[in-house]
């Protein structure tokens, strides 16, 4: 509400015993969702403090490393550079399958999570997976996707019909929301195609990520063609007194 109308409505409460207070940070359309379930009609009766989505919040499981089959993670990501979505499929054995695209044109935050999901959804069938759990941290598409929130907006009811003649495809699947925090491999893939200036007729190749454990210069060394180890004119010189031939004097002095 504006300012004016708050400040009218602390002036009405002023007569009754009722200390007002203004709240900063506080979901209103859940609140509202809450009131609205919780209706006071006659009797007064205590309110249903039961909110679904309450495990959000809770990081303590891993939901993406307790699945043994198959799994789908996906992510959109939205900023003034543009519109990324990212998808990664991970096997049995942990292979993981990543693929992300940039959006071309203007849609919403959950139309881009509705992007990924089908991005994902398109990849787990041309590689013929039939059991599949779904994994995002977009709560609005789980619960619409599962039949358990209604929506209206035409811009996500086709995403959604297309979700659901996906899910046609596949013998097994399950969809779970995850907090954020669960799903950073997606946000990255998502958050670098968004940001990354795609040309319009070049190819871009995958971009290979690897793990490195120690710093690059230990692995460093020059290849050597005849197959003898490095230490070989060392160990000529100490049996022999002789320089390799051809050597050059800085060569012979550095041995």
């Amino acid at each position: 509400m504006s300012t004016d109308k708050l400040a009218k409505w602390k002036m009405l409460l002023s007569k009754f015993d009722i200390i007002y207070a203004t709240q900063k940070v506080v979901k209103g359309q859940a609140l509202a969702d809450h009131l609205a379930e919780n209706p006071v009609d006659g009797e007064y009766e205590p309110l249903k403090m039961y909110f679904p989505d309450e495990e959000v919040s809770f990081v303590g499981e891993n939901i993406t490393e307790a699945y043994d089959g198959w799994r789908m993670l996906f992510d959109g990501a939205t900023n003034f550079k543009g519109v990324g979505i990212g998808a990664v499929l991970v096997s049995e054995i942990d292979q993981h399958y990543p693929v992300s695209t940039k959006l071309k044109f203007s849609c919403t935050n959950n139309m881009a999570e509705y992007e990924a999901c089908i991005l994902g959804l398109r990849l787990a069938v041309d590689m013929n997976i039939q059991e599949l759990l779904v994994i995002g941290d977009s709560d609005l598409l789980v619960h619409q996707v599962l039949g358990e929130w209604a929506t209206k907006n035409t811009k996500i009811l086709p995403y959604l019909h297309c979700v659901q003649e996906l899910i046609k495809r596949f013998t097994k699947i399950e969809f779970k929301h995850i907090p954020r925090i669960q799903n950073e491999f997606t946000e990255a893939l998502a958050t670098l195609s968004s940001m990354i200036q795609h040309p319009d007729k070049n190819f871009i190749n995958h971009i290979p990520t690897g793990i490195h454990k120690q710093p690059t210069y230990c692995a460093h060394g020059e290849e050597e063609f005849d197959e003898s180890p490095w230490f070989h004119n060392i160990k000529e010189y100490l049996e022999k007194g002789e320089s390799p031939e051809n050597a050059t004097y800085t060569q012979k002095r550095m041995l």
